[in-house]
């Protein structure tokens, strides 16, 4: 691969460490529910979601139920490993909606960081990112309503799809809130009551931002924040 991919990650990095991945990088096409690991795999890759795709981290909880603790678009990677190579996965990793990632063999990433101090630094800050995003939702799971959880997520996966139609089912909504389907139903049902949004069939449609956004709890506020200020130092050289 020659090209930057549209994955966040990837194009913050300096030319010189990106030359040392892109012969590693391999685009794949995965559509929604494609299961890269199940909990205890073994994690040999890092897969870097691009443009509109986005990638769950699903908890088992009792009564088979998943509780959703991470969900990563085009701002990051999935299967970093903790200091060690391969590692294992703890949650089920979901596409959650289809489209490309790349992948990258997580050998190839640690010969590259031996070779490269300025990239070790940009996936180590990552890391902080990612355990700081960890942190949030496990404090928005306990403390936000299922309504601000709802809106939360909704408006994440429209900041990766880039438009107001989001290829997202009540079911698969669900599943990222750790409700059942009807109970995920008689959430979107009120948003459709006030308006603030319409279903299509596998789709649901933004109708009103920022009523939506008005709903949603601050956590991806904060997360975002961290994000700019951890990696942009990381950018900056500080």
């Amino acid at each position: 691969m020659t090209g930057r991919p549209p994955n966040d990650l990837l194009r913050q990095l300096t030319p010189q460490d990106f030359e040392l991945l892109a012969p590693h990088l391999q685009p794949v096409e995965l559509a929604a529910s494609h299961v890269l690991h199940h909990a205890g795999d073994e994690v040999a890759a890092v897969h870097f979601p691009c443009g509109p795709a986005l990638v769950s981290f699903a908890v088992p909880v009792e009564d088979d139920r998943e509780v959703e603790s991470l969900l990563v678009g085009r701002e990051g990677a999935v299967g970093l490993a903790a200091g060690r190579s391969p590692s294992l996965a703890y949650s089920r990793i979901v596409v959650k909606l289809g489209g490309t990632l790349v992948r990258l063999p997580l050998r190839a990433l640690e010969q590259a960081q031996q070779r490269s101090a300025t990239l070790q630094e940009v996936f180590s800050r990552y890391a902080d990112c990612q355990f700081a995003q960890l942190l949030q939702t496990a404090a928005c799971n306990a403390a936000h309503s299922i309504e601000q959880r709802a809106a939360k997520w909704i408006i994440s996966a429209k900041a990766s799809v880039g438009g107001a139609e989001i290829p997202l089912t009540h079911e698969q909504l669900a599943g990222m809130l750790g409700v059942s389907r009807s109970y995920a139903s008689r959430v979107i049902q009120m948003f459709k009551a006030r308006r603030i949004l319409a279903t299509r069939r596998g789709a649901i449609l933004i109708l009103d931002g920022t009523a939506l956004e008005a709903r949603a709890c601050c956590c991806n506020d904060w997360v975002r924040k961290h994000f700019d200020e951890v990696l942009g130092a990381a950018t900056a050289g500080g």
